[in-house]
């Protein structure tokens, strides 16, 4: 009998989570497909949406390897049915209506990834300003340890596959929970793109905007504390920064 012919894995799966955003997607998808690195799926998790959505992913159908339109439990649900699907080495999320930089972004990112045969990198994203340290040294006593979104983050599958999905019980931090987990192991090498390697501009306007300050502060507070982190030195941390952030109001 022949041999089958393996089909080779593609080096990055692109995931885009999205609900009842065509315009968001329709620029999104724009922005992939312009990218000059194409060694990628792309596979987009739609959680039921009614406003022509996928009416947007079937005109990209032929360049999408995979579309799924059910609904879930919130974003990060979405994205691990995305994960579970993904073939990928390396996968990266971006959320509808975000964009790769440039049409170089992936072809910066592969080449910071295989130059430094990183698991996981932080790229610079662009919001109101530029943010792209990430210093894992900070984890233990700061809250900012890594430049916050999903666009310019690439990681292995593997990681995935050995520490676990997004816990769903943080919906609206639970990417924050994943990056704990994944450091605090101290199994996986990686780190960031310079301030002038930007990877991806985030429009504002999120699901996470639907959050508050405090919602937001707590859960982080409460991921802390389930990672084995001192209670009382996280109680302080916890006041301290709610004091700085009310008293700039």
């Amino acid at each position: 009998m022949p041999k089958k012919r393996s089909i080779k894995r593609k080096f990055i799966s692109i995931l885009i989570p999205v609900l009842n955003d065509k315009n968001g997607l329709k620029k999104t998808l724009k922005s992939i497909f312009n990218q000059s690195f194409t060694d990628y799926e792309v596979i987009v998790i739609d959680g039921k949406s009614g406003d022509g959505t996928l009416s947007v992913i079937k005109s990209f159908r032929k360049k999408i390897k995979i579309f799924l339109s059910e609904t879930d439990k919130g974003i990060y649900d979405a994205i691990n049915k995305g994960i579970k699907l993904s073939t990928g080495k390396y996968i990266n999320i971006i959320n509808a209506n975000d964009t790769y930089f440039n049409k170089n972004s992936l072809e910066t990112a592969k080449k910071f990834l295989i130059k430094n045969n990183y698991d996981f990198l932080f790229g610079a994203v662009l919001k109101k300003k530029v943010y792209y340290k990430y210093e894992p040294e900070k984890m233990r006593w700061s809250f900012n340890f890594y430049p916050a979104h999903s666009g310019g983050f690439f990681v292995k599958k593997k990681i995935h596959n050995e520490i676990g999905l997004y816990n769903l019980k943080y919906p609206c931090s639970s990417d924050y929970d994943f990056f704990w987990r994944m450091i605090k192991s101290q199994k996986y090498k990686g780190g960031q793109t310079s301030k002038y390697d930007i990877i991806s501009k985030f429009e504002g306007g999120g699901f996470s905007s639907k959050y508050s300050f405090f919602e937001h502060v707590l859960e982080e507070t409460l991921i802390r504390i389930n990672n084995k982190q001192n209670k009382i030195f996280v109680l302080i941390l916890f006041f301290l920064r709610c004091i700085r952030h009310f008293s700039k109001i």
